[in-house]
């Protein structure tokens, strides 16, 4: 039985550079790794200085000459440039190149639409791929159509290309309805986790940065680990056990990136929002990345765009086993921070303790002996506050326990 291996893409990769042009290379850097993860195969890269994209092509008409001939040395079929076109850019590029032509964005949505796994998650790419794509048909008919394949094509976009405006604003419209669906049951399950007393803690951080690694070491949960970019994408909430008895809900959440297209921030903007409801954020950062403080800045730029400021920070500087010896580690917006290795384990316990020192943060230790008459007291601290121990002794009920200063008076003896 002979089997038949796809041919794989073989991309240029082209960026404006309107400035910084190192922070430039290090985006292309990026985007060729989004590029493999998509089963791509990156044959070289071009960088044009300019003081902005042009507004026609991106590049400029000598850059585009140039790119052609890159295309035909190295027998190249795709062209994917590093920020999001504009529908004349895209256009103009295809029939200028003769080739497809694909921008961050749609690579990014492509990869997302092969990562969904659950109802909730194929909704979100559905509808940020369809956003896209409204504005963009006429631009995306020719690479895109399903006589074509390859990177850009997967997911509902091969579906619905094909269609015209009317029925892809419909189609919007019934994922909108659904996703609200999706956000009502998220809120349904917030208002129980805060009537049982349940603290959560969001897992953020920069894609591949080691949250599902994390999550699994502390939970078991057994998400999908893999050293690529959005390894997993949809979001997972376990239980973990803190040290003093006490429980916190963890959630991993889609990671970040550079230029994350705005299609998905407002997609995912119910999962994202995890991050905003939260008591804790832990934010997992790769210490062993030499982008490490670059990576902290841009998720800092997206919480802060979601709203999700003031909350209590413990950035975790993960892969600790494999980080250089003399990295500087530091994080001034973080309210704790601990070294780790979520791969074996270093430093989780740490992580662990400070978890629940912020938990406890303004929660008063109390141990007393209630008479049996008063046992209803325990209740209230069951309900409302953490029990460490309850002993039943003859002269009454000891119990230890941490609990909220206003619930005090309620179980006062």
């Amino acid at each position: 039985m002979i089997e038949l291996e796809q041919k794989r893409e073989r991309a240029i990769l082209a960026a404006v550079s309107a400035g910084d042009e190192k922070e430039t290379a290090r985006s292309l850097a990026e985007l060729a790794e989004l590029a493999k993860t998509a089963k791509a195969e990156v044959a070289a890269t071009l960088m044009q200085n300019r003081e902005s994209a042009h507004p026609g092509t991106y590049l400029g008409s000598g850059k585009i000459e140039e790119l052609a001939q890159m295309l035909e040395l190295f027998e190249a079929d795709t062209v994917i440039c590093d920020d999001e076109l504009s529908p004349a850019q895209l256009n103009n590029l295809q029939d200028l190149l003769k080739c497809k032509v694909l921008d961050r964005t749609l690579l990014i949505l492509d990869i997302f639409a092969a990562r969904a796994r659950t109802g909730e998650g194929k909704i979100q790419v559905e509808l940020a791929q369809l956003r896209y794509r409204a504005s963009r048909l006429t631009g995306l008919g020719k690479s895109l159509s399903r006589q074509g394949g390859g990177i850009g094509t997967r997911g509902p976009g091969e579906k619905k290309l094909e269609t015209d405006r009317r029925l892809i604003g419909e189609r919007i419209g019934v994922l909108k309805k659904e996703l609200e669906e999706v956000k009502r049951h998220r809120d349904t399950l917030r208002e129980g986790r805060k009537r049982g007393n349940l603290s959560t803690a969001a897992i953020v951080g920069y894609t591949n940065a080691g949250k599902s690694t994390l999550l699994n070491t502390l939970t078991g949960a057994g998400v999908l680990e893999e050293d690529a970019l959005f390894a997993t994408l949809d979001p997972t909430t376990r239980v973990c056990e803190l040290p003093l008895k006490g429980k916190v809900l963890l959630t991993d959440t889609v990671g970040f990136i550079r230029k994350l297209p705005h299609h998905l921030v407002e997609a995912f903007k119910s999962t994202l929002e995890e991050a905003v409801y939260a008591d804790i954020i832990i934010h997992v950062v790769d210490a062993s990345n030499p982008e490490m403080d670059r990576q902290m800045e841009i998720v800092y730029e997206t919480l802060d765009n979601l709203g999700a400021k003031d909350k209590p920070v413990i950035t975790c500087f993960n892969k600790m086993d494999v980080a250089p010896a003399d990295v500087i580690l530091f994080d001034p917006r973080a309210s704790q921070t601990v070294h780790i290795s979520a791969k074996t384990g270093e430093g989780l316990d740490d992580l662990l303790s400070e978890i629940e020192k912020i938990l406890l943060a303004g929660k008063l230790f109390i141990d007393r002996i209630y008479p049996y008459d008063k046992a209803g007291k325990i209740a209230v601290i069951r309900e409302k506050g953490q029990l460490l121990t309850e002993e039943y002794l003859a002269e009454g009920i000891h119990v230890e326990a941490y609990v909220p200063m206003e619930i005090y008076g309620a179980i006062d003896v």
